[in-house]
């Protein structure tokens, strides 16, 4: 399985705000723990250890890219 970085998000706006949604009322320490189980979640769903590594790649080369600096959603996707 290859690593999809091309925008597939049927409906973006919907997502993004159920994804806030998910964080609402939580303090930094649920909020983090919320995202890690999500992560894994996903990636149990995904399944393909290569595939992971490969999102795990492009994920700490945007966040080393951003110098920690939070970025649009879409630029993540260019990492």
């Amino acid at each position: 399985m290859t690593l999809n970085t091309q925008p597939n998000l049927a409906r973006p706006d919907d997502f993004y705000e159920a994804l806030i949604d998910m964080h609402r009322d939580f303090d930094d320490a649920q909020s983090q723990s919320a995202n890690a189980q999500l992560i894994l979640l996903l990636a149990n769903h995904i399944g393909d250890h290569a595939t992971l590594l490969e999102a795990m790649q492009h994920a700490r080369a945007g966040a080393a890219q951003a110098g920690g600096k939070q970025q649009g959603a879409a630029a993540s996707f260019d990492a």
